[in-house]
C-alpha cells in the first residue's frame, strides 16, 4: 500500500537492518541515517571546494588593491570585442548584395554583437581594419560630449553694453561674445535682439562688436573638400555661429512680371544676391531647378556675391534653397545687422569683430537648448557644423579655448579611459567630413557597447535615426528591422557606413557596424541593410 506521504518510504522499502523494528521506530532510524549521510556529503563537498578554491582566494586577495584602482580609473571598462572564428562568414544575403554592388568583401568591415558585450560577437568581418566611417564618426563626438559635458549642458551667450541706454538710445557699443552655441538659428537670434530692445536700446550710436575669441581655428576654404562652397554642409565652425552660416532663399514666381522674387531668411545686410531672377519659358518643366539657376560666385569687385546666370521654372511654384554665402566669416555680421534693421532698430556704426572689454559685466545672457537636443539634431540629420561646434566645445570647457587639437586630445583621453584595449579613432574634425578620419568597426562596436551601459544611453539612442521612420533613414525599408533599428548613417564619395542598435525579433539588442570604403561604396548600402535585417531576424 503506498505511503500517504510521498516523502516517506513504504515499510517494505526500508533498509533491511530496520525491518525488525516497529514502523515508527524504523522510520525514525531511517530519517536519522538520511540526515547524517546528507550532512557528511555536504561537509565533504565544502571541504573539497575549500581545497580547490584556496589558492584562487589567496591570489584574489593579493590582487584586490590593484583591481580597485583599475575600476576607479575606468569604471566602465570591459574587454575588447571578443569574436568567435566560426562566426566570421558573411550571411548569404549580405554576400549576394555585395556581389550585385560590385563591392569586394575586402572593401567592407562588419560587426554584429550583443549590446551588453557579454557574449562573443555574432559576426566580425575585417573588424580590426581602420576605415573611413564618414558621418558615422559623429557617434564618437556626440557620445563623448554627452559624457564629458552632460546632457543638460547649455551654451550661454552673453550680451554686454558699455553705456547705459537713455531715451531708447545707447551712446556706446553692444558686444556679443560667442561661446560656440551650435543652435543660434534665426529664430533665437531674433529673440536675442528683441531682448536687447527690451533693455531700452532702439538706436545704437556705436558699433555691434562680435567677440569670437572662444575658438581658435585655422583658415577654412569651403570649396576645398569637394568643390561645393555654397553647400551648407561645408560651412566652418565659429564661436559665434549664426544660423549654421547659411541662408534660406525662397523663390516665388511672379508670372505677370516674368520673374521669380528672391526672399532671404535671415535678411542679410548688403544682400549678396539679386532680388529677382528671370522665369524660364512658359511650359518649362520644373526638373533640376537648382542647376537651371546656374549660381556663380564671381571674383574681383563682386567677390562675396552670388550671381544667378540661369532662369527659374514657374512650374516649380514656391521653392526654398539653403545656401552658404561665399563670405562665411562675414555672415554673422551681415545677419545680425540685417535682422536688427528688420526689427526697426537703428545702427550708426557697423558690425565688426573685436573683444569684450575686461571687467565689463553682461547685461543679459541667452541660453541654448540643452546638449541632448543638439545631439538629436546632429545625429538625426547629420549636421556637420553643429558637430564641430560640439567637438570644439569639449576643448573649450577643458582648456579655456576651443581648438581642434585640444578637442582631439580630450576625446582621445576619454576614449582610452572608457574603452581601454581598443584602438582610438583618428577624429580629424570630429564630424566625419574628412578623407583622413579612421576607425575600425571593432572599436566602434566596443564604443556602442560601452554606450549601452552608460547613464547617457537614452539620450544617445533617441538621437539616432529610426529605420523607415525619421531622419536620414526615413525612406529606408529594412524588412523586420523597420522601426526596430536606431542607426547613424554616413556617406562620402568613396565611403558609406551604418552603425547603431538593432532590436532583434527574439528580444535581444545588438550593436551593428557596417563600413564600406570603395569607389562603389554607395552601392553597398543594400548589403548593409541586409546585415541589419539579418541581425533583426535573430530569435
Amino acid at each position: 500500500m503506498p505511503s500517504p506521504n510521498p516523502l516517506v518510504p513504504r515499510p517494505d522499502r526500508l533498509p533491511s537492518a530496520s525491518r525488525g523494528l516497529s514502523a515508527p521506530a524504523a522510520l525514525r532510524e531511517w530519517t536519522q541515517n538520511r540526515v547524517r549521510a546528507g550532512t557528511l556529503r555536504r561537509l565533504a563537498r565544502a571541504a573539497g571546494w575549500a581545497l580547490c578554491l584556496a589558492p584562487a582566494l589567496v591570489y584574489a586577495q593579493a590582487q584586490e588593491p590593484a583591481r580597485n584602482a583599475a575600476v576607479a580609473a575606468a569604471p566602465a571598462a570591459r574587454p575588447a570585442l571578443v569574436v568567435r572564428a566560426a562566426d566570421n562568414a558573411l550571411p548569404p544575403a549580405v554576400a549576394a548584395a555585395l556581389q550585385r554592388a560590385k563591392v569586394p568583401p575586402e572593401a567592407v568591415s562588419f560587426v554584429v554583437a550583443d549590446a551588453d558585450g557579454r557574449q562573443p560577437a555574432r559576426l566580425a568581418w575585417r573588424a580590426q581594419e581602420p576605415m573611413n566611417p564618414a558621418s558615422v564618426m559623429k557617434l564618437v563626438t556626440t557620445y563623448a560630449a554627452l559624457e564629458l559635458l552632460g546632457p543638460a549642458y547649455t551654451w550661454d551667450t552673453p550680451v554686454y553694453l558699455d553705456a547705459r541706454p537713455q531715451a531708447g538710445a545707447l551712446r556706446g557699443n553692444v558686444y556679443l561674445r560667442g561661446v560656440g552655441d551650435p543652435q543660434l538659428v534665426v529664430e533665437r537670434l531674433w529673440l536675442l535682439l528683441r531682448r536687447l530692445q527690451a533693455q531700452g536700446v532702439q538706436v545704437i550710436l556705436g558699433d555691434i562688436v562680435l567677440d569670437r575669441s572662444a575658438f581658435e581655428l585655422p583658415a577654412h576654404d569651403a570649396a576645398q573638400f569637394d568643390g561645393e562652397p555654397l553647400r551648407p554642409y561645408n560651412a566652418s565652425p565659429d564661436a559665434l555661429l549664426v544660423n549654421f552660416k547659411s541662408v534660406a532663399l525662397t523663390f516665388v514666381p511672379d508670372a505677370a512680371a516674368g520673374v521669380a522674387r528672391v526672399h532671404a531668411d535671415p535678411p542679410l545686410a548688403g544682400a549678396p544676391w539679386p532680388e529677382t531672377v528671370p522665369l524660364a519659358a512658359p511650359g518649362t518643366e520644373c526638373g533640376d531647378w537648382r542647376a537651371a539657376l546656374r549660381p556663380e560666385t564671381p571674383a574681383g569687385a563682386e567677390a562675396g556675391r552670388v550671381v544667378f546666370q540661369g532662369v527659374y521654372p514657374a512650374a516649380c511654384g514656391e521653392r526654398t534653397w539653403s545656401v552658404a554665402p561665399p563670405d562665411p566669416w562675414g555672415f554673422a555680421a551681415r545677419a545680425i545687422e540685417g535682422l536688427w534693421r528688420d526689427l526697426g532698430g537703428k545702427l550708426t556704426g557697423s558690425v565688426r569683430d573685436g573683444r569684450v572689454p575686461p571687467g565689463l559685466a553682461p547685461a543679459f545672457t541667452v541660453s541654448s537648448p540643452p546638449l541632448a537636443e543638439a545631439v538629436r539634431a546632429i545625429n538625426k540629420y547629420s549636421n556637420n557644423v553643429m558637430t564641430q561646434q560640439v567637438f570644439l566645445t569639449i576643448a573649450l570647457q577643458k582648456n579655456g579655448t576651443g581648438t581642434f587639437d585640444g578637442a582631439r586630445n580630450a576625446v582621445d583621453q576619454w576614449w582610452r579611459q572608457r574603452m581601454p584595449g581598443t584602438e582610438p579613432p583618428v577624429l580629424d574634425n570630429g564630424a566625419g567630413l574628412s578623407r583622413e578620419a579612421r576607425v575600425s568597426a571593432a572599436s566602434l562596436a566596443r564604443m556602442l557597447q560601452a554606450a549601452w551601459a552608460s547613464p547617457v544611453m537614452p539620450e544617445l539612442l533617441s538621437s539616432l535615426p529610426i529605420a523607415g521612420a525619421d531622419g536620414t533613414l526615413r525612406r529606408s525599408a529594412m524588412g523586420r528591422a523597420t522601426r526596430a533599428a536606431h542607426l547613424k548613417t554616413g556617406t562620402l564619395r568613396d565611403a558609406s557606413a551604418l552603425a547603431g542598435f538593432v532590436h532583434a525579433a527574439g528580444g535581444r539588442r545588438y550593436v551593428v557596424v557596417a563600413i564600406a570604403n570603395h569607389p562603389n561604396a554607395a552601392a553597398a548600402r543594400p548589403a548593409m541593410e541586409a546585415l541589419v535585417e539579418w541581425a533583426a531576424s535573430e530569435r
